[in-house]
């Protein structure tokens, strides 16, 4: 498309919001896309946001699976939604984890969520006016990620984690599904 990329995004999480939260899903084999993701992802970009997702991946520092084997899992993953006709716009990660991680990976760093790091960058990089984004995610360090970043519309769905009062007071709405957030997108 030869159109001017639009300057506001619906961040996602990943594992949750995108697929089933098996934990620490390394694999093609174990990822399960969440049932309607596909379709709220092309709706999604039919109102004209650009779809990042940023996902926290503490199973790289831990040692339970390498950046390559994310790497694969990601291109898969991506290659998935455009099969589909969704082209994702962004995909950031974060590795580190401040307790568990080995080596290099244990750092308390500014992009692992509820840091708002990962989403900087996707704006810096996409050239996005965060005031007009959204994000979803199934947990509350993903609503005060969107927080800590100045992100207003913060959304958690039901398919991932169990939702806290905690997360359910910092969150702008809780929905059932990816699909429910399309009708909150202005």
């Amino acid at each position: 498309m030869a159109n001017q990329m639009s300057n506001k995004a619906v961040f996602l999480d990943r594992d949750g919001v995108i697929n089933i939260d098996a934990g620490y899903v390394s694999h093609s084999d174990d990822f399960e896309f969440i049932e309607g993701v596909f379709e709220a992802c092309e709706q999604i970009k039919a109102k004209g946001y650009q779809l990042v997702i940023i996902t926290n991946q503490s199973g790289i520092g831990r040692g339970y699976y390498t950046e390559d084997q994310f790497t694969s899992l990601t291109e898969w993953m991506d290659w998935s939604f455009a099969d589909k006709g969704v082209e994702l716009d962004g995909i950031y990660f974060c590795p580190h984890h401040p307790v568990d991680g080995l080596g290099d990976y244990k750092q308390d760093c500014q992009c692992r969520k509820p840091q708002p790091g990962m989403i900087l960058t996707a704006a810096e990089h996409l050239s996005l006016d965060l005031s007009q984004c959204y994000l979803v995610g199934d947990k509350e360090s993903d609503i005060q990620a969107g927080i800590n970043a100045g992100i207003n519309t913060n959304i958690l769905v039901t398919t991932g984690k169990e939702i806290t009062e905690q997360g359910q007071a910092l969150a702008t709405n809780v929905v059932a599904s990816l699909a429910d957030v399309v009708k909150l997108l202005k």
